[in-house]
């Protein structure tokens, strides 16, 4: 077969070693010039990367890639497309397959519910948005496999099967950039239940009515977290079917939008396992992913929390009510379209001493700092170096400096990890 693999990232090199290994036609197109292509590869690179696709008899985009930017120069081509997700679904020997989405919080929902299932016994492979192909490992599964899959609307868009089990967290605007407006962004992660049957099983937070319109789309079976069958909190302790898993106080996750986290993966395990000891296990050992309110250190009184992970204001909202001592918070970066009025307002009522305030999107929330009454406004300059040093001629012993940007790194950093990375080490640095 005659394939175009469309972006050569990770997922575009993974969907290449793939296909190429059972012995396809092969183009690699994208639109970077400077790639390093394996040999004796056909590629066609450049700002035509995307001409001429109806000659293919497929189509493999990469995740960030939107359909439409296909079809806008090859209109037939729409059945012709696919991705490494859907390929993946037309060739995995199991149908445990465990799905979540939702605007944030997959990541450590789903890396909870895939080291439950371990805890108790389970292959178990985790993979998706997080960073692992899932055609990378497809060789290791067999047919009693499990496998998490932390899955964005970027690759559910055009997603064409459902897994058996399927999760939706807090939805919430975001990649307003990307989507055509908000209605594409629900509609493109209700394709993760479009196409479950009536046996599968949809979950959902209860306290969000867009991630009820999500798991909605489903003919599963509906089950609510954070309401009852779901799990829930009930006096301190999280509970399921009457069962303890544990309580609040052993958790090691800070803030509160964790607990919905937590509450997701205990009712998502619990359709797989009634493993409380291993739910247990994992819930009072986890402390979270690199660049999710992540401790850096705590220099003359004052701890350092890097949560760059969080690109969108409700993001920042959280981060910020998660401490109650008072705070220097680091906000701005690049626009994704996203309004900054409620993260203005969480602003002057949770105890945030001073913004530093970055980027394209820096002097905008300023200005609406301003506008509400909030003076204690510093720009935080270009460079980490210089970010961190204007949070810490500003913080007090007792404060927390905190990177929770509410907004996408790009223009002065390559991306969120390429941030936070940087901020860890200019952090380290200071002394």
């Amino acid at each position: 077969m005659n394939i175009a693999i469309v972006g050569f990232d990770t997922e575009g090199k993974a969907t290449y070693e793939f296909l190429s290994a059972q012995g396809h036609e092969l183009t690699i197109c994208d639109q970077k010039t400077d790639l390093v292509l394996p040999e004796n590869t056909t590629s066609q690179l450049g700002e035509g990367y995307l001409d001429d696709l109806d000659r293919f008899d497929r189509i493999v985009r990469t995740a960030g890639l939107h359909p439409a930017k296909i079809l806008e120069k090859n209109p037939d081509v729409l059945d012709k497309i696919t991705s490494h997700i859907n390929l993946f679904f037309e060739n995995t020997p199991t149908k445990n397959i465990i799905g979540i989405t939702g605007t944030k919080g997959k990541g450590t929902t789903s890396t909870l519910v895939a080291k439950i299932l371990e805890a108790s016994g389970k292959d178990v492979k985790l993979g998706g948005n997080i960073g692992v192909p899932p055609l990378t490992f497809l060789d290791r599964l067999t047919d009693q496999s499990w496998v998490v899959l932390e899955l964005s609307s970027f690759q559910l868009i055009d997603l064409r099967e459902s897994p058996h089990i399927a999760a939706v967290l807090m939805i919430v605007p975001e990649h307003l950039n990307w989507h055509e407006d908000m209605e594409e962004y629900i509609a493109a992660k209700q394709q993760l239940f479009i196409h479950q049957s009536p046996d599968d099983i949809a979950i959902y937070f209860d306290g969000n009515e867009d991630s009820l319109s999500v798991a909605d789309a489903s003919e599963g079976q509906l089950i609510p977290y954070f309401s009852e069958p779901g799990a829930v909190i009930q006096d301190n302790v999280i509970q399921i079917d009457d069962n303890t898993i544990c309580h609040m106080d052993e958790l090691k996750l800070l803030g509160a939008h964790n607990l919905q986290n937590v509450c997701a993966a205990v009712t998502t395990t619990w359709q797989v396992t009634h493993d409380t000891k291993a739910m247990k296990q994992v819930l009072t050992s986890f402390t979270g992913l690199p660049h999710r309110l992540e401790f850096v250190r705590e220099l003359d009184g004052i701890k350092y929390y890097d949560d760059s992970f969080g690109t969108t204001p409700e993001t920042a909202i959280v981060a910020i009510e998660s401490f109650e001592q008072p705070k220097v918070v680091i906000l701005g970066g690049s626009d994704k379209g996203a309004s900054f009025e409620a993260l203005a307002d969480s602003v002057i009522k949770h105890a945030v001493r001073a913004v530093i305030y970055i980027g394209a999107t820096g002097p905008a929330i300023a200005d609406i700092l301003r506008k509400k009454g909030y003076t204690n406004l510093h720009e935080g300059g270009s460079t980490m170096d210089s970010i961190v040093t204007a949070a810490r001629n500003v913080a007090q012993p007792g404060d927390v400096i905190l990177l929770s940007t509410g907004c996408a790194s790009f223009g002065l950093f390559n991306d969120y990890k390429d941030r936070g990375n940087q901020f860890i080490e200019a952090v380290k640095q200071l002394n």
